[in-house]
């Protein structure tokens, strides 16, 4: 298994602490469960019908949520790197994942397991903590799941396409067309008039300027 570096866990615990900052021996406890896994593009982080078992900070690379539907893959989010990956509610229930998960692009996660979240939030060292940061993770994740769910009854897909480059300008040339606009709930016909209402519009305003 590839091993974690100064730098990784450094990156690491500097962004945990938008949801819990650790104590040098709450750190050490925490890290000494902590592992990285590296998915090649296209290689299942989650799969669906499996128990997730693991929560990941995405340290490079991205990654596509989807599920089945007669047989057809639909995507229903994206994420990226410096944010966590799950499918948390497999994760804290553990049931079987609906959603499965997969690397857009060769990936570096840093994991933890449920075990490890289950045998530190009974260590009296570190159980305050964890417990805390188990509900902020989920608190995290139930809001990205909330603003998807509230875009797509208030935003038209140009506004929500727009959103999406706005977070992340190099989308296109990191995400295929098909997948993004499967997630934008159009076809990619229809992400293609966008693209070129997007790019008309930018050009007017530079001649304006």
């Amino acid at each position: 298994m590839a091993e974690l570096t100064d730098l990784m866990l450094t990156i690491f615990r500097r962004n945990l602490k938008v949801f819990i900052t650790f104590t040098d021996e709450e750190w050490e406890l925490f890290t000494s469960h902590l592992y990285l896994r590296k998915l090649k593009k296209h290689k299942t982080f989650v799969k669906g019908g499996a128990v997730c078992q693991e929560v990941g900070y995405i340290y490079s690379g991205s990654f596509r949520f989807f599920f089945l539907k007669n047989g057809v893959e639909i995507s229903n989010y994206f994420c990226f790197a410096g944010e966590l990956v799950s499918s948390y509610r497999s994760f804290l229930k553990q049931e079987p994942s609906i959603t499965h998960v997969e690397a857009l692009e060769d990936a570096e996660v840093i994991c933890f397991s449920h075990a490890t979240l289950q045998q530190l939030s009974t260590d009296p060292r570190i159980a305050y903590k964890m417990e805390r940061f188990g509900r902020l993770v989920a608190e995290y994740l139930i809001c990205c799941y909330e603003e998807r769910v509230v875009a797509f009854v208030t935003q038209t897909p140009e506004e929500r396409y727009r959103h999406l480059l706005e977070q992340q300008p190099d989308l296109l040339q990191r995400i295929p067309q098909h997948y993004v606009a499967n997630y934008l709930g159009i076809t990619p016909v229809s992400l293609s008039r966008i693209r070129k209402r997007i790019v008309a519009s930018g050009k007017a305003k530079a001649i304006a300027a």
